[in-house]
């Protein structure tokens, strides 16, 4: 199952985190955002179709997220857990640690904010910027 995402890059993206990837649906960033590549998602947790929740509530669950950004295309790999309750309405969070919160999507990430290439985020510190968050679920 596939879901698309919406977003906007921000002048204060930095995209420095060594352990999760953020987009939000506010419209501001301050410089302590360090994780967070975009704003004005289109959607937090909550706006996730409920029939992609339930796949991403199973621990086997495959999970790929990519973030598309004019000609750039950067691909994170995760799996799901049945602690996700995916309830934040404002954010979207994946993770390397096994942490859970009501913001993050997928656990286990291979890759996490400070490794994507800094020609994307460049891209991203440009508010006219628009990318895609898209989550690919097995």
């Amino acid at each position: 199952m596939r879901f698309e995402i919406s977003f906007h890059g921000h002048k204060n993206v930095r995209s420095l985190h060594p352990k999760s990837i953020e987009i939000t649906t506010d419209s501001d960033l301050t410089v302590n955002g360090d994780c967070i590549v975009g704003v004005r998602a289109s959607c937090g947790c909550l706006g996730i179709p409920d029939k992609m929740k339930t796949l991403l509530q199973d621990p086997q669950s495959e999970v790929t997220c990519t973030i598309l950004v004019d000609d750039f295309a950067y691909k994170i790999t995760g799996r799901g857990s049945e602690k996700l309750t995916l309830k934040n309405p404002h954010d979207i969070v994946i993770r390397k640690s096994n942490f859970t919160c009501p913001r993050t999507l997928s656990i286990g990430c291979d890759t996490a904010s400070d490794s994507i290439p800094r020609q994307m985020i460049k891209a991203l510190q440009n508010p006219e910027t628009k990318g895609i968050f898209r989550i690919e679920v097995k």
